[in-house]
C-alpha cells in the first residue's frame, strides 16, 4: 500500500530534509532496527524519518538508478521487519510500503516520531549480546545516545507536540475524505489511486492522522487541522484574519477571514494577495536595454511570512493569525512567539538556526505541498526576496517572553511616495461627474478593494481636490466623489 508522499520528491529530498532520509543498498536487519529506533526517538523533533531499502548512497546522496530489491524478496523482508518491531522497547510499529521507482522495486519504511520516547533496541541480533541501546540521529548518521541525548529524550517524552496528540473530543467522522483525496492527488501520491475502495479507518491509519485501537480510533490534531471541513469547530484560532486599512489612523477598514483546512485557507489568502494587493511597476532607465520591474510587495516574501505563521503558531492558543494591510506596510502577527532558544536578538541574524519545532507534522504536510521551505530557510527567503525587489529590510520581532511573532514588510519606496501628479489629472477629469469608488478605481486600472481607496482616492479628498456627495455619512454604500472647485483650479 502506498505512502501519502511523492516518492520521487522523497528520494531527492525535495520536500523532506536529507537528514530525515536514510538509504540502504540492501537488507541489513541489524542496521535497519537501529535506524527505526533512532527515527522513532526523533531527538530533533523533526517528525521522524524514512528508510529506503534498495538504493545505495554515497555521503548521504542517493546513487541512481536504484539497485532495487528482487520482487520475490519483498514479502520475506516485510516479515523480517515485523520481527524487528518486537525487539524495540516500548513497542513501536512503523509504516512499511513496497514502491516502484525508476522501474525497480524498493521498500520504504516510514518512521514517524514516537509517542513513548525513549526507544531502545538490542545492540545486536545475536542471542549472546542482549545489551539494549537508545539510538538517535546525528546529521545523516544513526549513533548511540550519550547521556545528554538520553536526558533530552526523557524531556521530549513528557511533551508530545500538540499537533501530534490524540484529540479525545473528536472522532473519525470529522475527516473529509474528499479533502484527503485532493491533498494526495496534489502531492502526486500513489495512495490517491487507492482511496476509493479503502475504509476510512484504514486510510487515516495509513496517513498517520489517527491513533488508537479499533474500538477507540481517534483523530490526532494535525488530521483535524488539515483534513476536516471546518477545523474551527475545535480550534477557534485556526484561521487567518485579514484587515485592510483605508487610512493611517485605522478608523476606516474592511475585514476578511480565511477558514477551513490549514493548507486551503493559506492558499486562499495568498491568492487574495496576488489578485488584490500586489501591484507591479515598470520603469525604463535611459541607456539601459532592460526595463526595471518591481512590486509593492514581493509575493515570495508574503508567501513565506504567512506560511511561517501557519506553520509555527500554537493551535492551543485561541488567537487567530492577524494580517494587517496598511498604507505603507503589511503586518503578520501570530501567537505565541518562537520557541527558545530563538529570541529577538537571534531573529536579527541572517541565518536562523532552530532546534525545536512547535508543529512538526503540520510542517511536513505544508512542505509536501511546497507551501513552506525546509528548516531555517524561511526567514532568509523573506529577506532575500525583499532585497531583490528593492524593498526596505523587513522587521522580524518578538518580545522578551516570546509571547508573539511579528513580521513587517514595508512597501516599496516607489509605491510609498506616489505623487498626486502621477494620477490626479486622470481621476479629477473623470470626476467632473460624480463617480463611485468602484468606477474610479476601474478607470485607473485597479481592483476595487479598500487599500486602493486609501492609496489612490483618499489623498485627493484630504488635499481638497475631491468632494463627497454624502459628506455627513462618508462610508455610505451610495457614496460618490466629485471634483471640487480647488480641483478644477488645479486642472487649469
Amino acid at each position: 500500500m502506498s505512502l501519502p508522499v511523492n516518492i520521487d520528491n522523497l528520494v531527492n529530498s525535495r520536500t523532506v530534509e536529507s537528514e530525515r532520509v536514510e538509504f540502504k543498498k540492501g537488507w541489513n536487519p541489524e542496521d535497519i532496527m537501529h535506524s527505526i529506533c533512532a527515527f522513532a526517538n526523533d531527538i530533533n523533533n523533526w517528525g521522524g524519518g524514512y528508510i529506503i531499502v534498495g538504493i545505495k548512497e554515497v555521503s548521504g546522496v542517493p546513487v541512481l538508478p536504484p539497485i532495487g530489491i528482487e520482487k520475490n524478496q519483498i514479502d520475506v523482508i516485510q516479515k523480517k521487519i515485523i520481527e524487528i518491531y518486537y525487539k524495540i522497547n516500548p513497542n513501536y510499529t512503523p509504516v512499511v510500503s513496497p514502491e516502484t521507482y525508476e522501474e525497480k522495486h524498493i521498500l520504504v519504511i516510514w518512521v514517524p516520531g514516537g509517542d513513548n520516547r525513549p526507544y531502545s533496541s538490542p545492540i545486536s541480533l545475536s542471542k549472546i549480546n542482549k545489551t539494549r541501546i537508545e539510538w538517535v540521529r546525528k546529521g545523516p548518521n544513526t549513533v548511540r545516545a550519550n547521556n545528554e541525548d538520553k536526558r533530552r529524550l526523557m524531556e521530549l517524552a513528557s511533551k508530545i507536540p500538540f499537533d501530534d496528540r490524540v484529540n479525545h473530543s473528536a472522532d473519525i467522522s470529522f475527516f473529509d475524505v474528499s479533502i484527503i483525496n485532493s491533498y494526495l492527488r496534489e502531492v502526486k501520491s500513489e495512495l490517491a489511486k487507492e482511496v476509493g475502495g479503502m475504509p476510512i479507518e484504514e486510510l487515516v491509519r495509513k496517513m498517520n492522522i489517527a491513533k488508537g485501537p479499533d474500538e477507540y480510533l481517534k483523530p490526532i490534531n494535525v488530521g483535524i487541522l488539515m483534513f476536516a471541513e471546518d477545523p474551527q469547530k475545535l480550534f477557534r484560532g485556526a484561521e487567518i484574519q485579514l484587515t485592510i486599512f483605508e487610512d493611517e489612523v485605522g478608523d476606516n477598514f474592511v475585514e476578511q477571514k480565511f477558514r477551513g483546512p490549514l493548507h486551503q485557507q493559506l492558499k486562499n489568502a495568498l491568492q487574495f494577495f496576488k489578485t488584490n494587493i500586489i501591484k507591479r511597476k515598470t520603469r525604463k532607465v535611459s541607456g539601459v536595454a532592460e526595463v526595471l520591474r518591481y512590486d509593492n510587495y514581493p509575493y515570495e516574501a508574503i508567501e513565506e511570512a504567512l506560511a511561517n505563521a501557519v506553520y509555527h503558531k500554537s493551535y492551543e492558543h485561541q488567537s487567530s493569525i492577524e494580517v494587517n494591510v496598511r498604507l505603507d506596510r503589511i503586518e503578520i502577527l501570530s501567537f505565541p512567539g518562537p520557541l527558545p532558544p530563538l529570541d529577538n536578538q537571534k531573529l536579527q541574524k541572517e541565518r536562523i538556526i532552530a532546534r525545536d519545532y512547535r508543529n512538526r507534522r503540520i510542517g511536513d504536510f505544508l512542505k509536501e505541498l511546497r507551501l513552506t521551505e525546509g528548516r531555517g530557510t524561511g526567514i532568509p527567503k523573506i529577506r532575500h526576496s525583499m532585497r531583490i525587489n528593492g524593498s526596505p529590510i523587513p522587521t522580524l520581532e518578538t518580545d522578551e517572553d516570546n509571547t508573539y511573532f511579528l513580521t513587517i514588510l514595508p512597501i516599496h519606496p516607489e509605491f510609498a511616495n506616489i505623487s498626486l501628479d502621477d494620477y490626479k489629472k486622470s481621476v479629477l477629469e473623470f470626476c467632473i461627474s460624480a463617480r463611485s469608488k468602484k468606477e474610479i478605481l476601474k478607470h485607473i486600472g485597479l481592483k476595487n478593494y479598500y487599500g486602493n481607496f486609501g492609496r489612490h482616492i483618499l489623498p485627493l479628498i484630504e488635499s481638497g481636490y475631491l468632494n463627497l456627495t454624502l459628506p455627513s455619512i462618508p462610508r455610505h454604500r451610495k457614496q460618490k466623489y466629485i471634483i471640487s472647485s480647488q480641483g478644477k483650479h488645479r486642472l487649469n
